[in-house]
């Protein structure tokens, strides 16, 4: 069983947003969690940006004994299946956001799916089979889930969206190896990724932060 997710949290960096970025947080943490980094970030290029901050619904995580958390799916541990039911529920809740901000008039093309760890998954998961084309993809510190069905699933019109992936090589919890793996299926099944690679553990870094933004301005760039 899980609860209901809290609403969103919303962070404009000024009136009558262009572009909207949606970042998904990890296992056990909530829509705050992020809510400093994009203050950190330099977009006054793009020109005024909403970013959404979802909050992940509360329910029992198997692979910590089955403690109730904020997490998008369950994790049953090294070698068991994939939450796939839970995956594919927290995606139709990131495709409503897109479309919510497609309804405030923030075309998709103007949109960005960014996420860290579990966040990150549910953004690969989401931005590769999106109806529409996207700015860009953003994964930190995660992983591609149900990665044998991506080939199948993916959306054509999100082929060539440019993908940041970034992680820390020293770690712990999602193993570097699982990241570069991610990688090669991404970039086999001809997808643009960008690669960063980071000397530090599950965390973020002021240095990716900086190439963050600079990939969001980049893909971002008003014409």
């Amino acid at each position: 069983m899980s609860t209901a997710p809290l609403p969103p949290i919303e962070l404009l960096t000024a009136p009558n947003p262009v572009a909207s970025i949606i970042v998904i947080h990890g296992l056990g943490a909530d829509g705050n969690d992020f809510v400093p980094i994009a203050r950190e970030l330099d977009l006054s290029s793009v020109g005024p940006v909403r970013f959404v901050f979802p909050n992940a619904p509360v329910m029992k995580v198997t692979i910590n004994g089955g403690y109730p958390m904020p997490a998008w799916y369950d994790i049953a541990g090294p070698g068991q299946p994939e939450d796939a039911v839970g995956l594919h529920a927290s995606r139709a809740a990131i495709e409503s956001l897109i479309a919510a901000e497609v309804a405030r008039g923030i075309p998709a093309e103007r949109i960005v799916v960014a996420g860290f760890s579990q966040g990150c998954a549910m953004a690969l998961l989401t931005g590769l089979r999106h109806g529409q084309r996207l700015a860009g993809i953003v994964g930190l510190s995660g992983y591609l889930p149900l990665a044998p069905t991506t080939a199948a699933e993916r959306s054509p019109a999100n082929r060539e969206t440019p993908i940041f992936l970034a992680h820390g090589s020293r770690d712990g919890v999602v193993a570097p190896a699982r990241a570069a793996a991610t990688r090669r299926l991404l970039e086999e099944l001809g997808h643009a990724v960008e690669w960063h690679e980071y000397p530090i553990e599950h965390s973020v870094s002021m240095e990716e932060i900086a190439d963050l933004e600079a990939f969001l301005r980049r893909v971002l760039a008003r014409a």
